[in-house]
């Protein structure tokens, strides 16, 4: 999966289960909110980061906007593709464009756009995000990044 800008998106594999499908069948809609943070955790791995050490170093990402929208379903083991692109990186925050597709035909099943906040654990108030973090995401983000010096 490509970028506007050609650098190769981000993106993570998953698998509908069961328990993520209504009583029609296809995946309740919330889920789709699940797939896109499992999708944001594992860019943050991907990139050398775990959320389980951020917290030791008292550092918490947290959604503060989230929009979605839907465009077909997904259905009981359809395997999706769920990407993870940062299209604006602040001192404290990031926002991420996200698409969820099935594989098998490439159908754009669900699209958001999240903007997530960097806050201290222990009073969840805003914080900077870590330079070494921060060079992570800049790089990995390419020239269609937007590196903004405020919030």
């Amino acid at each position: 999966m490509r970028a506007q800008n050609g650098v190769e998106t981000f993106a993570h594999r998953c698998r509908v289960y069961y328990e993520d499908t209504d009583a029609g069948g296809v995946v309740y809609y919330v889920n789709y909110l699940k797939f896109m943070e499992r999708a944001r955790t594992e860019r943050l791995r991907e990139l050398g980061f775990v959320q389980s050490e951020l917290v030791g170093d008292n550092l918490l990402f947290v959604v503060h906007s989230a929009e979605a929208r839907y465009h077909a379903p997904a259905r009981l083991d359809d395997e999706l593709l769920v990407s993870a692109e940062v299209v604006e990186l602040n001192r404290a925050s990031l926002r991420f464009k996200q698409q969820v597709r099935r594989v098998a035909d490439a159908t754009l099943l669900c699209e958001g756009q999240f903007l997530v906040a960097c806050v201290r654990a222990d009073n969840f108030r805003p914080r900077a995000i870590p330079p070494a973090l921060r060079a992570a995401f800049a790089d990995a983000g390419g020239p269609g990044t937007q590196s903004n010096a405020g919030d």
